[in-house]
């Protein structure tokens, strides 16, 4: 099985920080930074060829230090790099991201050039059975998805923006952040009050063909199965950086539904492999192995 991960290619720089800094203060951490390549589309791929999968990522990165990086880690794990433009103009997308250890929570400066697209790259001709689309390529992410239609395709919704509500109309699998639920219905989201998570996923699946989930982060994911909403649950662990835990949702998901579990179990095992990565810092270097995300589940 072929799959295409089409999408946002970045390079984080993670500072872990005992308390979130304040303002206008000069303030040292005696903690080392974590490096390594981010990104939706990016970080799905990775975890699918880390997994054992035949993945190909298209993206575009700069000709610079941060591009190289990406590209090796892409070929350390196997994920193919045929179809990751160097654009010689553009530099890499770059994140700065504050992991606040007390809490886990994270937060992310990202800088990226408005020129940063694929200027070569503007057809597929490769086959693929599965492809997973972040919004950050809108105009090749729609060809790819309306030129291979027998491809089971899914879309990373993070940010409710015109790219993604567009995207969402033509894939089968519409995975979205609690964000981008809240922001395209405009209705309220509460994790403890489940009939206004039902209001707006029956907004969302009026407005579109695809089948939804949404992600609640620690509170799991919530998808509704012949008639029957279900609120699937994660682990409760003590996180230490969400960084990356949605993307890494994302491909494990996908990695399941691949691999014939039941969609209900797939959600489950997706969400055991994103409260695993927050245990650890850096997204990317977070993923867990298949192996214990499976013992784990048992």
């Amino acid at each position: 099985m072929k799959i295409l991960c089409l999408g946002h290619a970045a390079y984080d720089i993670t500072l872990p920080v005992d308390s979130y800094p304040l303002e206008n203060k000069k303030q040292r951490y005696s903690k080392k930074t974590v490096e390594c390549g981010g990104g939706p589309a990016a970080t799905a791929a990775y975890l699918l060829a880390y997994w054992g999968e035949d993945v190909s990522f298209a993206g575009v990165v700069g000709n610079d230090l941060y591009g190289k990086k990406i590209k090796e880690e892409f070929l350390k794990v196997g994920v193919k790099t045929d179809y990751l433009e160097i654009s010689p103009t553009d530099k890499t997308t770059l994140s700065y991201i504050i992991a606040n250890q007390e809490n886990g929570t994270r937060t992310i400066l990202t800088y990226k050039e408005k020129s940063l697209k694929f200027k070569k790259l503007n057809k597929i001709e490769e086959d693929f059975d599965y492809i997973l689309v972040d919004g950050d390529e809108e105009e090749l992410s729609k060809k790819v998805l309306l030129e291979k239609p027998k491809a089971l395709s899914m879309l990373d919704a993070g940010r409710c923006n015109e790219s993604t509500i567009s995207l969402a109309k033509q894939v089968d699998y519409l995975v979205c952040s609690n964000d981008f639920a809240r922001d395209y219905t405009k209705l309220p989201l509460d994790y403890n009050n489940q009939e206004t998570i039902k209001a707006v996923y029956d907004k969302l699946q009026k407005d579109f063909k695809a089948k939804i989930i949404i992600t609640l982060e620690k509170y799991g994911s919530f998808v509704k199965i012949a008639d029957c909403y279900k609120l699937i649950p994660s682990l409760e662990v003590k996180a230490l950086d969400s960084t990356g835990a949605g993307d890494i949702y994302h491909g494990a998901l996908l990695y399941f539904l691949i691999h014939n579990y039941p969609l209900e179990k797939a959600m489950y095992l997706a969400n055991v492999t994103s409260a695993l990565s927050v245990l650890k810092i850096g997204g990317r270097y977070s993923i867990p192995p298949l192996e214990e995300v499976l013992k784990y589940a048992k």
